[in-house]
């Protein structure tokens, strides 16, 4: 396993296929295609901090020679602080017989995927302050699917639970060889395709880039149950906007976007009316798709996520400030004594 990533270049992309010489509009896309992800890699291979590399020793060690490569996000990427939260990664593993002896993780991963597991690892580097303290430890939200199935998440689920999360920047910490670097990343480009082309339409007029991906993770929160208010989009883009800006430039020939005054961009052709609302009728059905699956995803965590009803309760209390009270018989029995409190939180919007 590599832990130093290394920005894939443009001659080393896989290509869908041998671009028609005598077609400039084919290598004109096969080059397009290229500098997307180009662009993807030079994100996806930025530093990560050094409490990383803790973290993927603890995630290699849960699933040795099966982990293909570990991907870093969310709001502790953001923050580039570690320690502020539970850390989230993915572990994108070869096959789900070699990740568990235990058959029915490999059902749960295989059905309702992903598989989601709360790990722990001593906080043993030093901190920007001085040494950690005695016992300390980082808290690590570990998010379990296949390549081939991250692969085909970013690009062809309907609903945008990958797309949604990948199409935002993420760093590859560990990787066990150029051949998955080079997967990872298509994927990562497959999900900025995706992410763009379903919130295209829902866009009138011209647009700038940061209007398109803050209408579309807003899309992307509404279609999931989430504590964050509306305001989360528009916070994330803002404070990324630069690397949203160069993935929307890199996609543009792409996605038929043509770019006009004021740093905006138009779809040529324009989007019609019916496409439109077609676009929005998905929406609306994610929105509802979304909500069943994060339901169920909740009752499986209660198989896999030690220690996910404190985590529930911290996380809801952090962003909404509403208090939620873990019983011992809640902690212990999640399924029979949690849907009162889902309930009573649904009812106050609490989670939307």
């Amino acid at each position: 396993m590599k832990t130093e990533p290394r920005p894939v270049r443009a001659e080393h992309v896989e290509q869908r296929g041998p671009a028609d010489v005598n077609d400039p509009a084919a290598a004109g896309c096969a080059d397009a295609h290229a500098l997307l992800v180009e662009v993807i890699a030079a994100q996806s291979a930025r530093p990560s901090p050094v409490l990383l590399d803790q973290v993927a020793e603890t995630v290699t060690a849960r699933f040795g020679a099966s982990l293909q490569a570990m991907l870093f996000y969310g709001s502790c990427l953001r923050s580039a602080d570690p320690t502020d939260g539970l850390v989230d990664v993915y572990a994108l593993v070869d096959d789900y017989r070699h990740a568990y002896p235990q058959r029915y993780l490999r059902v749960f991963n295989s059905v309702l995927p992903p598989n989601v597991f709360y790990m722990e690892c001593p906080l043993a580097a030093r901190l920007p302050g001085g040494s950690p303290p005695e016992n300390a430890r980082l808290r690590i939200k570990c998010t379990v699917l296949s390549l081939a199935a991250f692969e085909r998440g970013t690009r062809h689920w309907f609903h945008s639970y990958l797309w949604g999360r990948f199409a935002q920047p993420a760093r590859i910490v560990r990787v066990r060889d150029e051949s998955a670097r080079r997967r990872v990343n298509e994927a990562l480009a497959g999900a900025v395709l995706t992410f763009q082309r379903r919130s295209i339409p829902c866009l009138s007029g011209a647009f700038t880039a940061e209007a398109l991906w803050t209408e579309g993770l807003r899309r992307c929160y509404a279609a999931e149950l989430r504590v964050e208010g509306n305001g989360r989009a528009t916070r994330l883009v803002a404070d990324g906007l630069a690397d949203y800006q160069a993935r929307t430039q890199a996609s543009a020939l792409l996605l038929g976007l043509q770019l006009v005054e004021g740093g905006q961009y138009r779809r040529v052709p324009a989007t019609t009316r019916s496409a439109a609302l077609l676009a929005g009728g998905a929406w609306a059905v994610r929105r509802w798709q979304g909500r069943i699956l994060s339901i169920l995803r909740l009752v499986k965590s209660a198989g896999t996520f030690k220690g996910g009803v404190d985590y529930v309760a911290w996380k809801i209390e952090r962003h909404s400030g509403v208090h939620i009270e873990v019983t011992p018989r809640l902690r212990r029995h999640p399924l029979i004594y949690g849907w009162g409190v889902l309930f009573r939180l649904l009812r106050k919007e609490v989670l939307k």
